[in-house]
């Protein structure tokens, strides 16, 4: 396999990429395509609506390149969802490259598939040409055309029709410092499947770089539960592009942690794409130090009598900031839409800033369409009234800020998710000053 002599995503290191690769031409093709809109295409600026809120200035792309050789010996960190659970199935990738997977015989003999995309694609090529890269948009900015073009590792779930997997299956990616991470996530559950994944991130405490994706698509009469825990180390650079596609009565429960990297800039988007599909998005946002998170999220309802319910929670400190913009967009043809979204946010400093745009764009006149935001400080009464009871300013807050995001955490049903998330951010909160 070729070894990359420079540095930085130009022609040379994404030559030597494609020569690394065994891959059909359809495939080879799409990722010519995905590198001559990334060539064409600049860096997003601060003039853009998307982009004015997150300054990304000093990222050097440079510094990284294509991945081009085999890890070896490299040991992935340990997973904080999986504690006390027994798990259908699991998968590993490091700095791009797909590590191992195992998946447990019942499920491999009723034709679940999971594991490494580029083995599937090999194997189930006529699957992965028809949702690779067709719900996500590989356009969409600079980002999203690297991913596209040098795309490694990461895993696929494919669930046949009827088969309901009633144990969790799980996804690791992670970095070295230094190191890149490209990995692409394609979950694909057909008509009447039954899922739970859940997907984590670790590493890159000093440098690193992700641009990834994440294409979910919850076929007719289908229900996935996809939880995401973005835990990337605070040297991180963090971009991603996720979308869920939703079919007639099928049912999404999307929840993600965004506690980890430098500077996170993801969009988050579900399309109702058949009528009475339903979805319901979770978030729990914890900032500290100089980190930066902008999680921009879309509820498309493109079909009638559909429902989403979007509930974001956010808690900063230091000088951290959390920018969140929502949007409900309801089609021309969408009647009989019920769609909310709610954004909260606690502030554990004076220096903390949150950016809070909740939006509508609604194009039918049947609808049901509300959303709200609210931020505040930890309320002083609260602290005093706990520490009158023998606990430390540490303690108190800990427990008020444990009480905030409980609304977001009884919605999620999985046990060892919510203690994890709960435990990652207890450890964060650091002794404000009196």
């Amino acid at each position: 396999m070729p070894t990359l002599t420079t540095t930085g995503f130009n022609t040379d290191s994404f030559a030597a990429f494609l020569a690394s690769r065994h891959e059909p031409d359809w495939l080879t093709q799409l990722r010519r395509d995905a590198w001559q809109r990334f060539e064409a295409t600049a860096l997003p600026s601060r003039r853009e609506e998307e982009w004015m809120r997150t300054d990304i200035r000093l990222l050097k792309l440079d510094k990284f390149a294509p991945p081009a050789e085999p890890m070896s010996n490299v040991a992935a960190p340990a997973a904080l969802l999986t504690e006390g659970l027994t798990l259908a199935g699991h998968a590993t990738t490091v700095n791009s490259q797909f590590i191992s997977s195992d998946l447990g015989e019942k499920w491999r003999a009723k034709g679940v598939w999971f594991g490494g995309l580029e083995q599937f694609a090999a194997e189930r090529p006529e699957v992965v040409r028809k949702h690779l890269f067709q719900v996500v948009d590989s356009s969409a900015d600079k980002f999203a055309a690297l991913h596209a073009a040098c795309w490694s590792g990461g895993a696929v779930l494919y669930v046949p029709r009827n088969v309901a997997i009633d144990e969790p299956l799980h996804m690791l990616s992670a970095i070295t410092d230094g190191g890149v991470d490209l990995a692409h996530t394609l979950v694909i559950l057909e008509e009447n499947a039954e899922a739970t994944l859940l997907a984590e991130t670790a590493g890159g405490d000093k440098n690193g770089l992700h641009s990834g994706a994440a294409e979910l698509v919850v076929g007719p009469g289908a229900r996935l539960r996809y939880v995401s825990l973005q835990n990337w180390g605070g040297g991180t650079w963090h971009f991603a592009h996720h979308k869920a596609q939703v079919h007639r009565s099928g049912s999404l429960q999307w929840t993600i942690g965004a506690l980890g990297s430098r500077l996170s800039k993801v969009n988050q988007h579900v399309a109702l794409v058949g009528e009475h599909a339903e979805a319901q998005v979770n978030g729990v946002m914890f900032t500290e130090g100089k980190q930066h998170l902008s999680y921009h999220t879309l509820q498309h309802h493109c079909a009638p009598n559909c429902h989403s319910d979007l509930l974001y929670k956010g808690a900063l400190q230091d000088t951290s900031r959390i920018v969140w913009r929502g949007m409900i967009k309801v089609d021309v043809g969408a009647q009989k839409t019920d769609g909310y979204q709610r954004n909260d946010n606690l502030m554990l400093s004076d220096t903390a800033r949150s950016d809070s745009i909740p939006g509508l764009e609604i194009e039918a006149d049947d609808v049901r369409c509300t959303h709200g935001s609210t931020t505040g400080r930890v309320d002083d009464q609260q602290v005093f009234y706990a520490r009158c009871r023998g606990l430390t300013r540490k303690e108190a807050v800990r427990m008020i800020v444990a009480g905030f995001f409980q609304q977001v955490f009884d919605r999620i049903t999985i046990e060892s998710v919510r203690d994890a998330l709960g435990v990652a951010i207890g450890r964060r909160i650091r002794e404000e000053k009196e």
